[in-house]
């Protein structure tokens, strides 16, 4: 429900319509972990519906959702800070983290800001 009214919100404000070709309108959206405390079949439903109106998102997220948000991703990229001092950044493309993924799922206190692009 909270997707379709963000959704339906930014389609009203900016004039978007469903299946319109992409013209130069706003097409760029930041969420923060809005994805982390629904159910996979909901996070997707979001992401299809955002996908429909050609929206560009960055999604900042924990972990536990990736599994669901890969297949509409483009990069992944991973901040940790381990010691609580210095941050460390890693740039991936999908592909890249799909082959290393196995190495960022075992790294404590980790987040990932992920960007839809196409």
């Amino acid at each position: 429900m909270a997707y379709t009214i963000l959704a339906s919100a930014l389609a009203y404000q900016f004039g978007l319509s469903y299946g319109e070709p992409r013209s130069k309108s706003f097409r760029f959206v930041v969420i923060d972990e809005a994805f982390g405390r629904g159910d996979d079949e909901s996070t997707q439903f979001g992401l299809g519906l955002f996908k429909k109106l050609n929206l560009q998102l960055l999604i900042v997220t924990p972990l536990q959702k990736i599994h669901v948000i890969e297949n509409y991703i483009h990069s992944v990229h991973y901040v940790s800070n381990t010691e609580g001092n210095n941050s460390q950044l890693q740039n991936l493309t999908v592909e890249e983290y799909r082959n290393e993924k196995h190495l960022h799922n075992s790294i404590p206190n980790q987040i990932e800001v992920t960007a839809i692009s196409e």
